[in-house]
């Protein structure tokens, strides 16, 4: 660009000069801009320094904080399948319940060299009785322990107890063992641990007999390793993993354990000691990552539609002015430095600010997720200061998000002809028939959604509903004209006020589309976050309590474990069972891709279960319950292949795999899990017996009261709670649903609000010129209100029907019911969407309807 000869205006000062003058200029247009870049660099730090601290965690080390080495069994379970077309892979899943170490290993490690001393570490269940109360325990012995006050056990009948559950010099009943062989002696409390407030410390050899009455024998929780001065860690750590493999030592459960299925002695140091503690702290990581992973791609997703959509309305409301700099002669290349250097400076600055707001942000959620009970006890998230950088490169994704957004807009402005940049371009048909395949694209992943199970459904049900809204966005002008055809005729015969708004609406389609993507979006996406869980626990509360055929239920410490027998025999009891959770691993193929799925379930007493706990057996009969057969819900034995005589492989909590027989197959799976065992064979597999829970029915005129006598300090519920299985996973599923909802929410709102202030904002001239024409205020306000109406329930009716086919497929197929939602959800969707668009569409053009007169334009 010239202004004289000699006189040459470099290209890069043109650019600054654009670029400055179009950011001072257009304050107003880049205040959404700036609010969308910032709340996505926002969300994305938050989520990334999550994922980072979820990538540190470990187990908190408290128990064996004395230790410098930790022997305990492989708290994990592998398998190996080949995938299509792809080479053989190991996939692996952790395990909750406890993998024991064979007792031998203590004098393998004792004559490792460098070890100083070993120390054996067993829990074992017990009860402290009062004449009123009953409280579970956990029994050790005492070397695995500290003293704050008193002096150890020595004797049989002393022990050492945790803080806050007695005093030195008290005595307390402790009833031990399992099944019928429960005993009760009194013992005299010597000292109170600083260890744990649930513990029960005794004298090495009484620990070692109730450790044998317990199951126990030959068996130990772990073992801990005391080094002599001098000896680091890691050598240490190799000379213990070298001695167990020369004895050829595995965990208790390697016989037990399917043939692709190791089972080594671990030998943990440093923060890792701490996994041997708390055992499920280590798997929680593995479900916290994926699921922050797939809530991070979903905001990426829904931000990158968000901004892209935001900058391009901003540059589309200038149009004009950069054709008119394209037909003064300003050069292409000029035209997409100065929108990029423009947009880069509104970028860079929106995206420190969400990155500055991050690490309080992390922080609340981390709290939230404490504060929930959606992270396990032990698992430590820690926070190092250098982790605090990472919202850095969140930020410079969003910054490129928005430079590339902004040439992309400019690319077409910037490729025409000088004499043709002022002529108005219509959408073409490209866009129509892009829009089109991906719509059918959706409808085909919605179909393939219907025939998955579980998280494949899910997965196919998101894709959906993204390719829809992606598909809706790019045919918005024809579907502001086919919802005008609509709404047009009943808006007309609203006065002057109607036809003005659908005379603005039906000539401006594409204004009307580009204000309808984003009420699409927000309510697309909601609606299928929150109906897909809405729906299977609304469907999975009603079979539970379809299932729930108990007059009382029986719970608490002073239930004997073999309570179920003695309530049977008490008088005015008809039927009785026993109810234990536990968690089994699945292995197989999901889309070709070899998984482990962690499955809750049930073990049942199978004795006239249909009385107090009704699965609503299909085939077959729960009679047959017993060890080494099972019941299967009838989903998960469709998807297996699998009827009444058939046997099913799976892998219990503590890794070990069985071949089971089905012997029936049931409908409310939702509830009472995908599979059904007896009570035995469940808790054989469990680290300790699990609280004893009775369900039982009465016979008519009955009263509950003997139970309460029966059982001194037992919880008697009449009308219990109807009994439901609850993922491990399911509270930080929740919470985490709650705040992708809120996300969204917040990033369509931005949308909405800025699209539409954008369109206001440019449409000043357009109400001046009514204004002058005869139009007052009242008639060009109902004319506003109307306009929002229209593009408030045309938002709705899409975004609903955009989720409705997603939705139904999944629910169907994982509920098999139609989908749900809370009225109240749906009510506060349907407020947030209205009020947004009507104050987004009044409050800019207050200013052309103020005074008598229209302002004139400046």
């Amino acid at each position: 660009m010239k202004r004289g000869d000699g006189d040459v205006v470099r290209g890069g000062g043109v650019v600054a000069l654009l670029a400055a003058r179009g950011a001072r200029t257009h304050r107003r247009v880049w205040a959404a801009v700036f609010a969308a870049l910032a709340l996505g660099s926002l969300l994305l730090g938050t989520l990334g320094l999550a994922a980072g601290s979820a990538a540190l965690g470990h187990a908190r080390v408290e128990r064996y904080a004395g230790a410098d080495a930790v022997v305990a069994g492989t708290q994990s379970t592998s398998y190996t399948a080949k995938p299509w077309g792809s080479e053989a892979r190991t996939v692996r899943a952790g395990l909750t319940e406890r993998v024991r170490v064979p007792a031998r290993a203590l004098d393998v490690v004792r004559q490792v060299p460098g070890v100083r001393a070993v120390i054996a570490d067993v829990a074992f269940p017990v009860t402290a009785r009062t004449a009123s109360t009953a409280r579970a325990l956990t029994g050790r012995p005492w070397e695995a322990t500290r003293l704050s006050e008193g002096r150890p056990p020595t004797g049989a009948r002393e022990i050492v107890v945790g803080e806050g559950v007695a005093r030195a010099g008290d005595r307390l009943s402790i009833a031990y063992g399992t099944g019928s062989a429960t005993d009760t002696h009194t013992y005299t409390v010597t000292g109170v641990s600083a260890d744990a407030r649930r513990t029960v410390h005794f004298s090495p050899a009484e620990s070692r007999r109730l450790a044998n009455r317990a199951g126990r024998a030959g068996e130990l929780d772990a073992i801990g390793v005391l080094a002599d001065g001098g000896v680091p860690d890691d050598v240490l750590r190799t000379r213990v993993r070298h001695a167990l493999d020369a004895a050829h030592l595995r965990d208790v459960s390697a016989p037990h354990r399917a043939a692709d299925d190791p089972a080594p002695l671990r030998v943990l140091t440093g923060d890792a000691r701490g996994e041997a503690e708390f055992l499920a702290a280590a798997p929680a990581r593995t479900p916290l990552l994926q699921v922050l992973a797939s809530l991070a791609s979903v905001v990426v997703l829904v931000g990158v539609l968000v901004v892209t959509s935001t900058v391009a309305q901003a540059l589309r409301q200038r149009a004009r002015e950069l054709a008119l700099l394209r037909a003064v002669g300003a050069t292409p290349w000029q035209l997409r430095r100065a929108v990029g250097r423009e947009v880069g400076r509104i970028a860079v600055l929106a995206a420190a600010v969400g990155a500055v707001g991050a690490v309080p942000a992390y922080l609340a959620l981390r709290a939230l997720l404490v504060g929930r009970g959606a992270v396990p006890e032990g698992l430590e998230l820690p926070f190092p200061p250098w982790l605090a950088a990472a919202p850095l490169g969140t930020a410079g994704l969003m910054v490129l998000i928005a430079w590339l957004t902004a040439l992309g807009c400019c690319a077409r402005a910037a490729r025409r002809r000088p004499a043709e940049a002022l002529r108005e371009e219509k959408p073409g048909s490209a866009r129509q028939l892009t829009g089109c395949v991906l719509l059918g694209l959706g409808a085909a992943s919605a179909g393939a959604g219907a025939l998955q199970h579980g998280a494949a459904a899910a997965a196919a049900a998101s894709a959906s509903a993204l390719t829809m809204v992606i598909g809706c966005a790019l045919l918005g002008p024809w579907l502001a004209r086919g919802a005008m055809r609509v709404l047009g005729a009943p808006m007309r015969r609203l006065g002057v006020g109607g036809r003005l708004a659908a005379s603005a609406c039906t000539a401006n389609a594409a204004r009307l589309g580009a204000a309808i993507t984003p009420v699409v979006l927000v309510t697309a996406f909601v609606l299928v976050q929150l109906g897909g869980g809405a729906t299977l626990g609304h469907e999975a509360a009603a079979q539970a309590r379809d299932a729930g055929r108990a007059d009382v239920a029986v719970s608490g410490p002073g239930v004997p474990y073999d309570a179920v027998e003695r309530i049977r025999r008490l008088p005015g009891v008809a039927a009785a069972t026993a109810v234990a959770h536990g968690t089994v691993v699945l292995p197989g193929k999901e889309l070709g891709e070899p998984g482990l799925e962690r499955l809750p379930v049930l073990g049942v007493t199978p004795r006239s279960l249909a009385r107090t706990l009704d699965p609503a057996v299909r085939e077959g009969s729960t009679d047959g319950l017993r060890p080494g057969t099972v019941a299967v819900g009838t989903d998960r034995a469709r998807t297996l292949g699998v009827r009444p005589g058939d046997h099913v492989q799976l892998r219990f909590g503590d890794g070990a795999e069985a071949r089971l027989r089905v012997v029936a197959t049931y409908e409310r799976a939702l509830a009472l899990g995908d599979f059904l065992f007896s009570y035995e064979e469940l808790t054989r597999h469990m680290s300790a017996p699990p609280p004893v829970r009775v369900l039982a029915e009465l016979s008519p005129g009955a009263s509950p009261r003997s139970l309460s006598t029966a059982f001194p300090g037992a919880r008697v519920e009449r009308d219990p709670v109807p009994e439901r299985v609850r993922a491990e996973d399911q509270a930080l599923g929740d919470v985490l649903t709650a705040v992708a909802v809120t996300a969204i929410g917040g990033f369509t709102v931005i949308a909405v609000l800025s699209t539409l202030t954008l369109i206001s904002v440019g449409r000043g001239p357009e109400l001046r010129q009514l204004r002058l024409a005869g139009a007052d205020r009242r008639r060009l306000r109902r004319m506003l209100l109307l306009e929002s109406a229209a593009t408030a329930t045309a938002g709705l009716f899409l975004g609903t029907a955009t989720a409705a086919l997603p939705l139904m497929a999944f629910a169907l197929s994982a509920a098999g019911r139609l989908p749900w939602l809370p009225p109240g959800q749906g009510a506060l969707i349907v407020a947030v969407v209205v009020l947004t668009t009507t104050s987004a569409t009044l409050l800019p053009a207050l200013g052309a309807l103020r005074g008598r007169y229209p302002v004139a334009a400046r």
